[in-house]
């Protein structure tokens, strides 16, 4: 059993690197056309042409998710070019900084959870609207394991609080959106291999941190391995199939059971 997204138009912000990259290019190998929602037209591009080149169908729309006029703006034009919009994955974040809450700005805070929580809230407000024209829809959510069952990355508060927040609009939307067939899943991934990490700010960590007990290996199911973008993209064409047609309001941990051992 396959799935098949044909004739589906899935807009997938943050869709120009990692998880959002992986997730265009699976769905666009299920048959969706797919369109990607970034502020990296460079990276957006790159991602649609392997999309292009390997038989796929894909445009890419320049956005800031945290700027309310810009995403109603390319929802529209999304669905002007394709003519419709079935589903949303609303992938678009970011770990921004990690530090003592003492020492943690307003403005520290407010940008990550502008762009996580923020940014979740406007691609699902403007997509809405146009999934109810079609008769349904799908929406996925990508949270983490942070703020959901995971607590003991010192430093993470406005992260895991962003992530927390996603957790609980996926379960109101979930049945919020039901009358009107619209689906809402959350994914919640533990370390996935992601350019992410390397863009986290890090600062006086040690003054907070918790130690951790464990067994050896953080990642159970692959000794301490990350786990790969496509593993969770799978999960998330698999949500925003047919497939999945009575699933919704329903969170998928894919973390190799590490957010099992703390």
């Amino acid at each position: 059993m396959n799935i098949d997204l044909t004739d589906r138009v899935v807009m997938v912000t943050g869709g120009s690197e990692g998880i959002g990259a992986a997730i265009a290019k699976c769905c666009a190998q299920c048959g969706a056309q797919v369109a990607i929602l970034s502020r990296d037209e460079q990276e957006m591009q790159a991602v649609v042409d392997e999309i292009q080149a390997d038989g796929g169908k894909a445009l890419w729309v320049k956005a800031d998710v945290t700027d309310d006029r810009q995403v109603q703006q390319a929802v529209s034009e999304v669905n002007e070019r394709c003519g419709q919009l079935d589903a949303l994955v609303a992938n678009a974040g970011v770990n921004g900084t990690w530090t003592p809450i003492d020492e943690l700005t307003p403005e520290e805070w407010r940008q990550t959870i502008d762009v996580n929580l923020t940014g979740t809230y406007l691609a699902i407000h403007h997509c809405v609207p146009l999934m109810k024209q079609r008769g349904g829809g799908s929406i996925v959510v990508m949270s983490s394991i942070n703020g959901t069952r995971t607590f003991s990355n010192s430093g993470a508060s406005a992260y895991a609080a962003s992530k927390a927040g996603q957790f609980a609009l996926t379960k109101m939307l979930a049945l919020e959106l039901a009358p009107a067939k619209i689906r809402v899943n959350v994914i919640c991934p533990g370390a996935i291999e992601s350019a992410i990490h390397d863009k986290t700010e890090r600062e006086d960590l040690e003054s907070i941190r918790t130690p951790v007990e464990f067994p050896e290996g953080q990642i159970p199911l692959t000794d301490g391995a990350m786990g790969d973008p496509q593993q969770v993209a799978h999960v998330a064409a698999f949500l925003l199939s047919d497939l999945a047609s009575h699933v919704t309001g329903t969170p998928v941990w894919i973390d190799g059971g590490q957010s099992l051992l703390r």
